[in-house]
């Protein structure tokens, strides 16, 4: 993008509504993205910030007056400097506490929204850590009025599970001019932020609401990070910013400035979801789409809900895409008809392997199971259907090849060769010719023994015919003449059948090996992303259980102290529960061998009977 655009639009009636075309730039977003949004009070340099993270002196329109410039949530989507095939989505937000909008509810879904869709939250503001900059970040305390994580949660349970979606955070302080140091010592930039969300003693309603507000802060974001950053420029100059080359900036701003575009250059993840799903940009596009309507249909947000309903969409798309390749590749390396099924069961296997590596890769983790087992019925309808245009080929092929062959037995027919004594034998014999050159004529398919048994079949009168015409036979030999050929070629084509029966029941299992290994493996990573996200969140829980109890705050340490162990509870069902998965994924696999069984074993008995 070349400049910026509107994600998220305000109306003039506070009615959030997306804008059609920024959902269409990230829809063509395949990559991983690193999703940087800014928030803070309303003329703050919120948008010169974010133009240095884009490495542009212009491009979030910048303002010189007290009038707010930026409505909504403005992206601006960019290579991201540091990483390959990584997409750098930096998001401008309205500023908070615009006098002439009047509507705080209208603030906490710009806030709340820039926060989902984000992976790094970078809050910016004016001066110091003080009782006014707290007052700003209060929208923290009323997140779970308006965000739930699953429908049946209440608002303790929310918070508690907002850790797992929340992005990190950083705390940019702007226009700060006084000394890091406390008691006489000191301080570094995160050891200002940590002193200033220490819980402060007292029962009065401020002391509890401020105190609040920072158990939100340190509960909801455990990786947090602050920089404070001088003026950047004489206060003659600053009405005309994004005029300004570096030189005519302030060292301390540029220092500072450059600190904070290399720490969220090289430390802001990629945004993911529960289970460390990494978020493309068509991802981000889904997730915008359905917050903001879930805004405007009920005015509380359910994670879950918008997550599920997105893996969906993703596991339906990621079908779509892999039997789409497998079709695309077996046209493209498969030439009908095939020497043998063989032959087209290791073309299969080649494109069938591309097509899961492609599922693989585009999969929501989140129920992606049943989605797998949809893939390898539609890989296998669609096998089927290229073998039946193998066979129908083959079919078509032996035919024409047959006709060819037979003319010249036809024109001895004509002439009457065949109806005299002896007249039997000699047609025998060059019946016998014609079925060894078809034999060894190449590029028949996997129908060539059962078109000639068909064929036979269909000339079995006129071979009765000439034998009962023939006085040299006796009454056991004409019987013995007219069913030898047909007898042979039906022989040879219920082998045909069976060898064919046989290849694609190993093919089928071979199939069904690589699904279940795929998909065992899958779930190892998947329990590996669950286990590693509980451990890092139960970390976190008990880090501010200890800060807590320092702090002399034992009643909220008990209750972090029960959270904990219910994610201690539900660490050990993650690990339990790939004993359950294995047995049920090798039981679906024996289902289906069986059942592909079933249905071949009928041909395999009519084969046999014919053989008899």
């Amino acid at each position: 993008m070349e400049e910026p655009l509107c994600l998220v639009q305000n109306g003039a009636d506070g009615v959030l509504s997306p804008n059609p075309e920024a959902l269409e730039v990230l829809r063509g977003i395949g990559q991983p993205v690193v999703v940087v949004a800014i928030a803070g009070p309303y003329r703050t340099g919120k948008s010169f910030l974010m133009n240095r993270l884009a490495q542009r002196r212009t491009g979030f329109a910048l303002g010189h007056t007290v009038q707010a410039q930026t409505k909504g949530i403005w992206m601006w989507c960019l290579p991201h400097p540091c990483r390959a095939n990584t997409t750098l989505v930096l998001l401008d937000t309205e500023g908070l506490g615009d006098p002439n909008k009047g509507d705080s509810c209208n603030d906490a879904w710009i806030f709340t929204l820039a926060l989902l869709l984000s992976s790094t939250l970078v809050y910016n503001s004016i001066g110091t850590i003080d009782h006014q900059a707290l007052q700003h970040l209060g929208l923290v305390t009323t997140l779970t009025d308006h965000v739930q994580v699953h429908t049946e949660d209440d608002s303790d349970t929310a918070a508690a599970n907002f850790v797992r979606f929340f992005p990190g955070f950083i705390w940019a302080m702007r226009d700060f001019a006084l000394e890091l140091s406390l008691d006489g010592q000191s301080i570094t930039e995160d050891e200002y932020l940590e002193n200033a969300l220490r819980l402060q003693p007292g029962s009065s309603r401020v002391v509890q609401e401020q105190n609040e507000l920072r158990r939100c802060l340190r509960v909801f974001f455990p990786e947090r990070k602050c920089f404070v950053l001088p003026p950047p420029a004489e206060v003659e100059a600053m009405t005309r910013l994004a005029e300004l080359n570096e030189g005519q900036l302030r060292p301390g701003f540029l220092r500072q400035a450059d600190a904070f575009c290399r720490h969220v250059w090289d430390k802001a993840p990629v945004k993911a979801l529960p289970g460390r799903q990494a978020v493309t940009g068509s991802m981000l596009a889904s997730l915008a789409e359905r917050y903001v309507a879930a805004i405007a249909s009920s005015g509380v947000l359910c994670l879950e809900s918008a997550v599920m309903a997105l893996a969906t969409a993703e596991n339906t798309a990621a079908v779509a895409a892999a039997v789409a390749e497998y079709k695309q590749r077996m046209e493209r390396e498969l030439k009908l008809p095939t020497a043998s099924q063989e032959a087209l069961g290791d073309v299969h296997r080649r494109c069938e392997h591309c097509a899961l590596a492609i599922f693989m890769e585009r999969a929501f983790t989140h129920n992606s199971h049943q989605y797998q087992e949809q893939l390898k019925h539609e890989l296998e309808a669609a096998k089927e259907e290229f073998c039946q245009r193998n066979e129908a080929a083959s079919v078509e092929r032996c035919r024409v090849l047959l006709r060819e062959l037979w003319q010249d037995v036809e024109q001895r027919l004509d002439r009457g060769e065949y109806a005299v004594p002896g007249g039997s034998r000699r047609f025998q014999e060059r019946l016998q010719e014609l079925m060894e050159e078809y034999r060894q004529r190449p590029g028949k398919g996997v129908k060539a023994a059962a078109v000639l048994e068909e064929f036979l079949r269909e000339r079995e009168v006129l071979v009765r015919a000439l034998c009962a015409a023939d006085q040299q036979l006796s009454e056991c030999e004409r019987e013995r003449v007219a069913g030898e050929a047909l007898a042979a070629a039906a022989v040879a084509a219920a082998k045909e059948a069976a060898e064919a029966a046989k290849a694609r029941l190993e093919e089928q299992q071979r199939s069904f090996e690589k699904h279940k290994q795929d998909l065992e493996e899958q779930t190892q990573h998947e329990q590996q992303a669950m286990l590693e996200e509980q451990e890092r969140i139960i970390a976190h829980k008990q880090k501010e259980q200890e800060a807590l109890l320092k702090e002399g705050f034992k009643e909220e340490a008990e209750k972090l102290k029960e959270q904990i162990k219910k994610l201690e509870k539900e660490k050990e069902g993650i690990k339990k529960g790939s004993c359950i998965q294995k047995p049920l994924h090798l039981f679906s696999t024996v289902i289906g061998l069986w059942g592909l069984w079933r249905a071949v074993m009928p041909v395999v008995l009519r084969l046999l009977q014919r053989l008899v």
